[in-house]
């Protein structure tokens, strides 16, 4: 018999303030600014019983926006593992605060969709 392997994924969104403390000197980056963020989550694995699928969509759901809302109109250099806020630094954050109640997450994408910018963790 062969097994199929899925990935299911949720977007949550959020709003933040932050400054980069060892940008570049004079760029922008180091001063305070703010960006919309989007942030996507991935679950990858085999359908399981008794329902057949991966993981539950909604209990995701709930899970990214509830870490996104820890994050919503805030300054993301004030929570811990945050003091750089970069889109790497980001992607870590949902990823540890989402691994252990999802297992099978294999991809956190942060981005600024208004600026064109994204970045990728694969698990």
């Amino acid at each position: 018999m062969t097994s199929h392997s899925f990935e299911i994924t949720k977007v949550a969104t959020f709003d933040a303030a932050h400054y980069l403390p060892d940008g570049p000197a004079e760029s922008p980056y180091t001063r305070l600014h703010g960006h919309s963020f989007q942030v996507e989550a991935t679950v990858a694995g085999a359908p399981q019983p008794p329902v057949g699928w991966v993981a539950d969509l909604a209990e995701l759901d709930g899970a990214l926006r509830a870490v996104a809302l820890e994050l919503d109109h805030g300054l993301l250099n004030e929570k811990p593992g945050l003091e750089s806020p970069t889109l790497e630094n980001l992607c870590l954050y949902f990823a540890e605060r989402l691994k252990r109640q999802f297992p099978g997450l294999s991809r956190i994408k942060v981005s600024r969709p208004t600026i064109g910018e994204s970045c990728a963790l694969t698990i």
